[in-house]
């Protein structure tokens, strides 16, 4: 089994700083998990992490497309499950860092979220069944996944159908790696002001001037880049729908509001929560993975 320690947590808890210091100590090379960074040019809205820092250990998933480009929680576990064989054919270990929930829940759980073996025609005639009939015919077909799917949901049962009818897996990931999750956690009170404090830090070193930029080269909030919080809100102020003081307000807002968010997914995972403050618990428990 292939061993991948996730290091998860929400926005502003400070996971790339303790992602590099397990790298460094474990011998690993991080995959970001973050659906923002992988975007070039939208790096102080991100909360990137510097040349100097990407200098310290290899990271992959940065700066890897332009940022009129679409990329799909499919094309981010291909290439992570790519990733992850090459880190460790180097004698690494591969580290994955971030707060995007998606990507973690569908490379632990196998989710899967379309793109390949895709049929126009089969998927016409699945979509025109009830939930109880996809659910059935799913049951004769992988009964293991008819178990595990969310049978109120009819595109993944279309999308799992979809595929057992062509012979195909869903979410072959699952078995492939051995993982540990571990969510940061922080007091709420604290976790707030560090994300507030973060995004006085962001308009200090010029995010206004990073979305003009990226405006006058033609994105808008119908880019999935520029959809991504810090950006959206300093479009709206340049579209003059709001002041700037209001989508600083509106940022900060955001920000809590997608950390409580990620704070009630990482509960619902199968993950180790612990104190961000505690490094040498996470030292700890990160050795006993390696050994067992």
């Amino acid at each position: 089994m292939k061993k991948v320690l996730f290091i998860l947590g929400p926005t502003g808890v400070g996971k790339s700083d303790l992602g590099i210091k397990l790298a460094q100590k474990f011998n690993g090379e991080i995959i970001s998990a973050d659906s923002v960074q992988v975007f070039r040019g939208l790096d102080i809205g991100s909360a990137k992490i510097s040349a100097h820092e990407q200098a310290l250990v290899k990271h992959h998933a940065i700066d890897i497309l332009p940022p009129e480009a679409k990329f799909s929680v499919f094309e981010y576990v291909k290439l992570t499950k790519q990733l992850i064989d090459e880190i460790i054919a180097r004698g690494k270990r591969p580290i994955i860092v971030g707060g995007t929930g998606l990507y973690v829940k569908a490379l632990t759980l196998g989710y899967d979220f379309g793109g390949e073996g895709e049929d126009p025609k089969l998927r016409e005639s699945l979509e025109s069944l009830s939930e109880e009939e996809l659910l059935a015919r799913l049951k004769n077909l992988d009964p293991k996944r008819a178990e595990q799917i969310d049978s109120q949901n009819k595109r993944r049962l279309v999308r799992a159908v979809e595929l057992a009818m062509q012979g195909k897996s869903v979410g072959s990931t699952q078995s492939e790696i051995d993982y540990l999750i571990l969510a940061l956690s922080m007091p709420r009170d604290q976790l707030y002001e560090r994300i507030n404090k973060r995004v006085d830090q962001m308009m200090q070193n010029g995010l206004v001037e990073e979305v003009k930029s990226l405006k006058a080269k033609g994105l808008t909030k119908f880019h999935q880049s520029m959809s991504a919080i810090g950006y959206k809100e300093i479009l709206s102020y340049f579209d003059g729908e709001i002041d700037l003081e209001e989508a600083v307000r509106l940022i900060k807002q955001h920000s809590r509001n997608y950390a409580k968010r990620q704070q009630t997914f990482l509960r619902g995972l199968d993950c180790k929560i612990i104190s961000r403050d505690d490094e040498a618990g996470i030292e700890k428990l990160v050795e006993e993975f390696y050994e067992n």
